[in-house]
């Protein structure tokens, strides 16, 4: 059982290691994330084991991916985000099939099984949602095509990488469209309940309290984790919850106040969030492997931005916004580490095989960001040249 003093321990020594590590980086100009990565493996368990367990930091972490999909949905008009889905859906699903068997090949060629190789190829398929919205900028997110299709094409992904998680853990039995149909019926009811608890509930309430801006924000934290917690009860995740959450508040005149009131808060948790994923990181694996890992994680970045590039062109967006749309969604997506933990809880997955999964996906996390920070505009700092 964590002591309050153990728990202190392990927020000072991230955060002072962070700004630390963070402060070298920026003057270097490098990304700031890659920092945070990196003393996470510096001090977590593979490193010099200053925290020996990051188990407690790693569920804390979650709530910054809870709240960055929150202010995503708090960003966005559910009539645009319908029209962007239409647009979106098949390039979504095409490019991540694409994706998925080049890693199945690969894994193939290492030498895994069937069964860990098809694994790895659904690890693969996804780009990273907190990668891709936190190297972006507010105004582009919510003002700009870029953000707006970035947003679309991201969440499709997490809608499919959900649905792999929940086939890799689902019971074996002959109704799994059955489990799919019925995962499908509890998205609408959320979606629903979301809705019009915002109409009934919500809105009268911020109207009748607005002076009180305390409250308007502890009443939208609230429902956002009111609702990502009923969503993970209804089997689907804390993050969808969370979305539909924000989107259901959208159109409240309060929204993006309280959007800018809560991004300190989000910045706080994502740093737990990229330290549990350093902290993540064990290089004790077999050579070949581990050579391997690295190689087609910084080859599969620059494959994905062609692909990607193409599929945009193709779908009538100009050259320049598809190039910056697929260097920003070149990377693999955190739900791979998620789609690791559900196949090693079902024994379906060996511990060299996950650590194959996670390397790659680091790998590809380093060089994604690397290359948005020094092509384009982030929140870290504008380049004084922008092209792929």
């Amino acid at each position: 059982m964590p002591t309050l003093h153990g728990i202190i321990f392990e927020l000072t020594a991230i955060i002072v290691g962070a700004a630390v590590l963070g402060t070298l980086f920026l003057y270097a100009r490098q990304p700031i994330i890659i920092a945070y990565i990196a003393i996470g493996f510096a001090i977590g368990p593979n490193g010099f084991a200053l925290l020996r367990r990051t188990d407690q930091i790693e569920q804390i972490s979650h709530l910054g991916v809870i709240l960055l999909l929150f202010l995503v949905g708090l960003n966005l008009q559910p009539t645009k985000l319908a029209r962007l889905f239409r647009k979106t859906s098949l390039l979504t699903f095409t490019t991540s099939m694409l994706f998925g068997c080049v890693s199945l090949a690969f894994a193939l060629l290492l030498g895994f099984d069937i069964y860990s190789s098809l694994l790895f190829g659904a690890a693969m398929m996804f780009s990273s949602t907190v990668v891709g919205l936190k190297l972006i900028s507010t105004s582009t997110l919510q003002h700009k095509r870029t953000g707006e299709i970035m947003t679309s094409v991201l969440l499709l992904q997490d809608v499919l990488a959900i649905l792999v998680i929940l086939f890799i853990t689902v019971e074996k039995s002959d109704h799994v469209l059955v489990t799919f149909a019925m995962l499908a019926g509890k998205f609408v009811l959320v979606c629903l309940l979301s809705f019009v608890g915002v109409r009934y509930t919500v809105m009268p309430l911020l109207r009748k309290f607005d002076m009180v801006q305390e409250y308007s924000l502890v009443v939208t934290l609230g429902w956002c984790l009111l609702w990502a917690e009923v969503s993970h009860i209804l089997g689907l995740s804390y993050e969808m919850g969370a979305f539909i959450a924000g989107l259901s508040i959208a159109s409240c005149r309060v929204a993006l106040a309280i959007a800018e009131h809560l991004k300190p808060l989000r910045e706080f948790f994502l740093i737990l969030f990229f330290f549990a994923v350093g902290a993540k990181l064990d290089l004790r694996l077999d050579l070949r492997l581990l050579v391997s890992a690295v190689i087609f994680g910084a080859l599969l970045v620059p494959l994905k931005a062609f692909v990607f590039r193409l599929a945009f062109q193709k779908s009538g967006e100009s050259p320049e916004l598809s190039r910056e749309l697929a260097v920003r969604l070149a990377q693999s997506s955190e739900f791979s580490l998620l789609v690791v933990f559900a196949a090693l809880s079902v024994g379906l997955l060996s511990a060299e095989g996950a650590m194959v999964i996670q390397i790659t996906t680091m790998v590809t996390f380093i060089v994604s960001t690397y290359w948005v920070v020094l092509r384009y505009p982030t929140p870290i700092y504008r380049p004084a040249k922008a092209g792929l």
